[in-house]
């Protein structure tokens, strides 16, 4: 069964063609990392007009390069939610219209299910029951992953996800958009332990997380510094360290709530070498990742969701769409 994924999201044009027995067959990827940089940010009208811009030329392009045609596509998944509402709309739209003219299967997947499933995705991949850390700019999660679709909260952030505090400090750091991977880049000029960071909310039970109050540390330490290059990298490096060991302490405590020995990460910020390298060095745990390039939003973790979900589901959903621009994960259940 061939399986035609769309992302659209926020900020990233994705598609791909996942064939259940060849695996990924054609992926490509569309940033719109250029057209919001002078903005500093996302503007969702820009993003969706661009993805409606997007969309079908990548669609033919994956096609193209798998040596297939639409005849030959068995589904169609497509990103409902969460996201931005209008860029969302842009890839359900699409993705329901691909496959009403086909006369198949259209599949209305969660974002971040896509992402939590995506290191599946990999030769070295997770057994199920595993816990996972979901670690994106919109999002912070810890999740008790019994099964496909079953799905069981144990922390998210009260404030900043953890990517939209990277970007948000790096920001006032002077760095350009998006500003978590320069803010990394940064951190390796860094000298270590110049400055210290609190490790928000460890001092309490629990597996909530909080980044606001970092942001600010960070703020008050570039304001009363002398604002050199070496400041800056020295500040880098602090903010990172304590966001890298407030997350490694968040899953300890998850991993022995639970029982579990497997920990995934994922998301764009999974893909932090800082946050790897302290993760994999906790003991008596086997820590899986997507690859790098499947970190940020993509079409194949789309296009494996819904290959799961298409393969186990009895009905079809009627020939209609919606998208939820806020949709928990424990609120999907099993396929």
């Amino acid at each position: 069964m061939r399986v035609l994924g769309i992302e659209s999201s926020c900020d990233e044009t994705g598609v791909a063609l996942y064939d259940t027995e060849q695996g990924l067959l054609a992926h490509a990827l569309f940033s719109q990392i250029d057209l919001h940089a002078e903005y500093g940010g996302v503007v969702p009208e820009l993003a969706s007009r661009d993805h409606i811009r997007k969309t079908l030329p990548l669609i033919d392009e994956v096609l193209n390069s798998a040596g297939l045609t639409t005849q030959d596509i068995d589904a169609v998944a497509y990103t409902a939610g969460p996201g931005l509402a209008g860029a969302l709309l842009v890839g359900a739209a699409i993705g329901r219209s691909v496959a009403w003219a086909l006369d198949k299967p259209a599949l209305a997947i969660n974002h971040m299910e896509g992402h939590l499933l995506s290191p599946l995705l990999e030769d070295r991949s997770p057994a199920f029951p595993f816990v996972s850390l979901l670690v994106s700019g919109g999002h912070t999660l810890l999740v008790d992953v019994k099964a496909v679709g079953d799905y069981e909260l144990l922390g998210e952030s009260v404030d900043d996800a953890v990517g939209e505090a990277f970007d948000k400090t790096a920001k006032l750091l002077g760095m350009d958009y998006p500003g978590g991977p320069y803010l990394a880049a940064k951190a390796e000029e860094g000298t270590a332990d110049r400055f210290e960071f609190p490790r928000p909310m460890t001092n309490r039970p629990g597996l909530d997380f909080s980044f606001s109050g970092l942001k600010t540390f960070a703020m008050n330490t570039w304001l009363d510094s002398d604002k050199t290059e070496q400041d800056k990298a020295d500040i880098a490096l602090a903010f990172q360290t304590a966001v890298v060991e407030t997350l490694a302490i968040k899953c300890r405590r998850a991993l022995k709530q639970t029982g579990h020995k497997r920990l995934v990460v994922a998301g764009g910020v999974s893909a932090n070498k800082a946050l790897r390298t302290k993760l994999d060095a906790m003991p008596g745990v086997d820590v899986f990742y997507p690859r790098q390039q499947f970190c940020s939003d993509n079409g194949a973790m789309i296009a494996f969701a819904g290959a799961i979900r298409q393969q186990a589901m009895v009905k079809q959903d009627a020939p209609s769409f919606s998208v939820r621009p806020r949709w928990p994960l424990n609120e999907l259940t099993p396929p």
